[in-house]
C-alpha cells in the first residue's frame, strides 16, 4: 500500500493512526510537499490528502480510506462489532472531522500560515464556546469507560490529532472542569502509536519551511467555511477571496 498523507493534516493523520493500530505496513508519501503535488494530483485531482493506493484501488477521504481498511483488513477492526457502538463511533468520526476539525483549523492559520494580520475580535472565544459543548458530551461519555466506545475505536483515533493540539491553540480542557477527557488523553499518549503520531508531527513542524509547503494562502473546504460563517466572520473570509489568499479544490469525480 501506499498513503499520500502529511504528517500536519488531522485527516492524513488519522489513516495513518489506523494502519499502524492495525499494524498494517505501507509506503508514505507527503502529499503537500511541492515536489510531490504532481503524482498527488494524479491520484486525487483535489490536491488532498490522505489517499491510499491497494494495488489497483485508489480510495480518497479519510473516512472512506478507514472504511475500506476495515472491511478489507479485519483484523483488529477499528470499528465496534455492536451496532449501536458502531453507530456512535460513525458519530464522533464525524464530529472529529466536521465540528471540530472546522474550529480547530480555522483558529490554526495564525500559528502556521505566513500571515500579517491578528485573528479577528470574537473567533477564539467562539471557538472555546463551540468545543466546550464537545468537551462537555465527550466528559459525559467517558465517565464509565476508558475509551469512548469502550474498546479503542475511530472515535478516539479521529479526535485525538485534533484534541492533542488543544492547548497549544489556546482552547483547552481542564482537569477541574472535563477530568475523564483528560484521563483519556493521558492514556492516548502513553500508547506507542499515539506517541508515533505526536514525533512524526513535531518532527514535521521542526522542519517546516517555505519552500517546500503552502503558507500564504489557505486551502478551504466546506465544513471550515460553514463554521466561519455560521459564527459572523464572514467579512473577514470574504476578505481573504478578494484578496487572493484562497485555494479553492478543483471538482473531481474520478474517485
Amino acid at each position: 500500500m501506499l498513503l499520500y498523507d502529511n504528517a500536519f493534516s488531522p485527516f492524513a493523520r488519522k489513516v495513518r493512526l489506523v494502519l499502524d493500530v492495525k499494524g498494517l505496513s505501507a509506503e508514505y508519501v507527503d502529499g503537500l510537499d511541492r515536489n510531490n503535488r504532481e503524482a498527488l494530483r494524479r491520484v486525487n485531482d483535489r490536491i488532498e490528502v490522505p489517499v491510499l493506493v491497494d494495488e489497483d484501488i485508489v480510495v480518497v477521504n479519510s473516512s472512506d480510506i478507514v472504511s475500506y481498511l476495515d472491511h478489507q483488513y479485519p483484523a483488529v477492526p477499528v470499528f465496534p462489532d455492536r451496532s449501536k457502538l458502531r453507530v456512535k463511533a460513525r458519530k464522533w468520526e464525524r464530529i472529529a472531522d466536521t465540528l471540530v476539525d472546522a474550529i480547530m483549523v480555522d483558529i490554526s492559520y495564525w500559528k502556521w500560515a505566513d500571515r500579517n494580520d491578528n485573528m479577528p475580535d470574537g473567533m477564539l472565544d467562539a471557538a472555546r464556546q463551540d468545543l466546550g459543548t464537545v468537551y462537555d458530551q465527550l466528559e459525559s461519555e467517558l465517565s464509565e469507560t476508558n475509551y469512548i466506545c469502550g474498546e479503542l475505536s475511530i472515535a478516539d483515533i479521529a479526535l485525538f490529532p485534533h484534541l492533542v493540539s488543544a492547548r497549544t491553540l489556546g482552547v483547552p480542557f481542564s482537569i477541574d472542569r472535563h477530568p475523564n477527557l483528560v484521563s483519556w488523553m493521558s492514556r492516548l499518549r502513553k500508547n506507542k502509536v499515539f506517541r508515533a503520531d505526536i514525533k512524526r508531527t513535531r518532527d514535521f513542524l521542526s522542519d517546516f519551511t517555505t519552500s517546500k509547503f503552502e503558507r500564504e494562502k489557505i486551502f478551504w473546504r466546506g465544513e471550515r467555511i460553514e463554521w466561519l460563517l455560521a459564527r459572523g466572520f464572514d467579512t473577514w473570509f470574504f476578505k481573504e477571496i478578494k484578496e487572493g489568499r484562497v485555494i479553492w479544490p478543483p471538482q473531481d469525480l474520478r474517485n
